[in-house]
């Protein structure tokens, strides 16, 4: 079974990066904060300390295009 996540950039601190992500290009309906220092990402939406698979995808995903760039994307996918 194929899963897809899209997640876009929404503010840049000196020492956070706050992105939105969802299942589709339109519905960006849940959160993550990734530390820029730590390169960790945590829950900020409804879901709370919910850390399920989509969540988890988005998180490598901007961690890998970090790794990649050395700059936290403006936007992206991940498709598995």
């Amino acid at each position: 079974m194929a899963a897809i996540v899209y997640f876009r950039k929404i503010s840049e601190t000196e020492e956070l990066v706050e992105y939105e992500f969802g299942d589709a290009p339109e519905n960006f309906e849940r959160r993550l904060t990734m530390d820029k220092a730590s390169c960790t990402s945590t829950v900020q939406d409804e879901q709370v300390e919910q850390v399920d698979y989509t969540f988890l995808k988005a998180s490598r995903k901007l961690n890998a295009l970090y790794t990649e760039r050395g700059v936290w994307p403006e936007r992206g996918m991940s498709v598995s």
